[in-house]
């Protein structure tokens, strides 16, 4: 039995996602795949990359 649900379904990508690899999103200002996904105030959803703080829609 896999330990995670991202082992799970790593097949699906290629198995990037059990290495840690995969990445939806890229920072537009630093390249960073380090990104969150955050709702905002409106009920949006917005991107904050957690390595340089910017943030965009």
């Amino acid at each position: 039995m896999p330990a995670s649900i991202l082992e799970e379904v790593g097949h699906l990508l290629g198995g990037a996602v059990a290495r840690g690899t995969a990445t939806r999103f890229r920072c537009p200002s630093c390249g960073s795949p380090h990104v969150a996904q955050v709702l905002g105030d409106n009920g949006g959803v917005s991107y904050v990359c957690t390595a340089c703080g910017h943030s965009w829609s």
